[in-house]
């Protein structure tokens, strides 16, 4: 099996589409004067997303729990990697209180794994969610969770709190996962995606990063496969390198291409489908609840 590791090439060149607008409009200027004044922690800023002036003048942003230091070292990923610190049992309110000030309409949610943890950080996601509810009961909510190594107990306080969403993204295709993703799995995030669903949650929903090697017809049969435990929604990007440190880019795909992918999802039953170069898993997460 071909590594994504077994050619040694320069970087590639990023096309004209990848071109990012630098964000503008009242909204955002606001948001960015809070977020500057209270230094809120939302990864809209530390990720430098792209996406973030458009997201913002929807009122949308996406806020990282747990820390910033990951259990797990993926090889697409910017977060550090290392031994966490502890838990801030403080946070859920933090967050909630967060977003009263930004006034946020929908948030989405997200966290570093912590496996380091015995409930892998499942009861500060829960207990972040009641937080949010009961200061902003007008906000919905999306929760972006990690795999929480498929164990079923930790699943249950996400489906108990019955966020409008609940996301977990498979990242790769299948044949790429060991390198890409390292410690999780793609049949067990199949599975959490699966039993989510089956448990009442309304909305799944996952994504997928292009360019690191995968095939059209690997692409296609990842989304087939999400189709197959009836996963609502996919987002479909471009991977970028956060670092030399990380995973090269093998190809750049092509608007055309991303389209393409767009019309099979539709296709295959999705509900929605955000297919394009700068798409990232929160991109028009305020419509995903629709």
């Amino acid at each position: 099996m071909e590594s994504v590791l077994d050619s040694v090439q320069p970087p590639i060149g990023k096309p004209k589409w990848l071109r990012v607008k630098l964000p503008t409009g009242q909204k955002y200027s606001e948001l960015r004067g809070l977020v500057d004044k209270y230094k809120l922690n939302t990864i809209c800023t530390s990720g430098s997303c792209p996406n973030m002036g458009e997201c913002w003048g929807e009122g949308t942003a996406t806020f990282m729990i747990l820390g910033n230091i990951c259990t797990r070292s993926c090889g697409f990923c910017g977060v550090k990697t290392g031994r966490p610190e502890t838990v801030d049992w403080d946070e859920p309110e933090k967050v909630a209180r967060s977003i009263k000030i930004m006034n946020i309409k929908h948030a989405v949610i997200t966290s570093v794994d912590r496996d380091d943890i015995k409930d892998m950080g499942s009861i500060i996601w829960y207990e972040t969610i009641l937080a949010i509810r009961r200061m902003n009961p007008e906000t919905t909510l999306e929760t972006l969770i990690p795999d929480f190594q498929g164990v079923e107990r930790n699943i249950d306080r996400i489906i108990a709190a019955n966020p409008e969403v609940v996301s977990h993204n498979m990242e790769t295709v299948r044949r790429l996962t060991r390198e890409v993703r390292i410690q999780a799995k793609y049949d067990r995030s199949l599975e959490v995606l699966r039993y989510l669903k089956e448990k009442g949650i309304r909305r799944t929903k996952s994504g997928i990063m292009l360019g690191l090697g995968e095939t059209e017809e690997e692409v296609i049969q990842t989304m087939k496969d999400l189709r197959s435990v009836n996963v609502d929604i996919v987002t479909i990007g471009q991977y970028l390198q956060p670092s030399k440190k990380h995973l090269p880019v093998k190809e750049f795909i092509t608007p055309d291409q991303f389209k393409k992918y767009e019309d099979i999802g539709k296709e295959l039953g999705f509900r929605h489908v955000e297919s394009g170069a700068l798409v990232r898993s929160s991109y028009h997460a305020q419509k995903h609840i629709l």
